[in-house]
């Protein structure tokens, strides 16, 4: 293996080390590199900001685009302690990187009791079935500002 990205993924290890320690929540780190410099770093946050979104991934993608000053990491390598979640993964194919890197899998999470296989079965159940119901409503009003999108000229698409 790249001996550099064995460094990368270490940082990563000792961010959800220190963030496990430091009681800021759960035990994951990630880091962001481009071009071979950190660009992003980040553990879970979640109890130390009262922030469920607050995960490594999340806290280190916020950094790296912030840092990058756009909100795509095109080029840049993410490196994480576990296998990302589902809302995780969702930002990670958002901000489109290279290559991710990880090391403990989900089911390694699962075992000390960080199991999301719950939300992949969520997604497959009918909007009213979930455990938190979806129910449709005012879709006439949000669909006209959809139509304006359509028609708006200096759009940006991403």
């Amino acid at each position: 293996m790249d001996k550099n990205r064995e460094n990368f993924m270490k940082i990563a290890i000792e961010l959800s080390r220190n963030g496990m320690e430091q009681g800021k929540g759960g035990p994951f780190g990630c880091v962001i590199v481009k071009d071979g410099k950190v660009i992003g770093k980040g553990s879970n946050s979640v109890l130390l900001n009262n922030d469920p979104t607050a995960h490594a991934e999340m806290v280190a993608i916020k950094e790296a685009c912030h840092n990058l000053g756009h909100y795509q990491l095109e080029g840049c390598e993410l490196y994480t302690s576990c296998e990302p979640c589902p809302m995780c993964l969702g930002a990670i194919y958002w901000a489109r990187p290279s290559k991710v890197f990880y090391a403990n899998t989900k089911n390694d999470a699962a075992e000390i009791g960080f199991d999301d296989d719950f939300i992949y079965h969520e997604l497959e159940l009918p909007k009213k079935q979930r455990k938190i119901p979806f129910e449709q409503i005012s879709q006439i009003e949000a669909k006209k500002v959809f139509l304006d999108w359509i028609k708006k000229e200096n759009k940006n698409l991403y």
